[in-house]
């Protein structure tokens, strides 16, 4: 959920920010992609999660049919061995890692891009590429 803070900059038009170094501008671009790779991660551990879960559940439809055919044996060995096992270690599944990534690494880089944001720029986002936008612009309009 996106706070007045996370949208300070929304309006395409409005002034990108404040005279930032070009060392500064830079380090906020690279705060900003760090938060953007991160928020990719989250999407890569979301599907890991689903397709672990899909695995599992076709498991628990084979250990039906196993019982089914008569294979109890090996039936026991996907409801013993399998189905209760996480996926880090014996008690961690995929939903442990996701929750956990969110509420510290992901949740950390936010805070720190907000920061960064409020410190720097007065909270604009993508000030980089709303100078870069700009000076295109210019260069179109130069040139007609």
């Amino acid at each position: 959920m996106a706070t007045d803070d996370s949208r300070a900059d929304t309006d395409v038009g409005s002034d990108p920010a404040p005279a930032l170094s070009e060392t500064e501008l830079e380090a906020l671009h690279e705060v900003e992609l760090g938060l953007e790779w991160a928020q990719r991660a989250q999407g890569c551990l979301l599907e890991f999660h689903h397709a672990t879960g899909h695995g599992m559940d076709h498991l628990c439809r084979a250990e039906e049919q196993f019982r089914e055919a008569g294979h109890d044996e090996l039936a026991d060995t996907i409801r013993d061995d399998l189905l209760p096992h996480g996926v880090v270690d014996e008690d961690r599944w995929s939903y442990d890692v996701l929750e956990n990534f969110q509420e510290s690494l992901l949740a950390e880089t936010r805070a720190l891009e907000r920061r960064v944001r409020r410190e720097l720029a007065d909270g604009k986002r993508h000030v980089r590429e709303r100078r870069q936008e700009r000076e295109w612009k210019r260069q179109a309009d130069s040139d007609r």
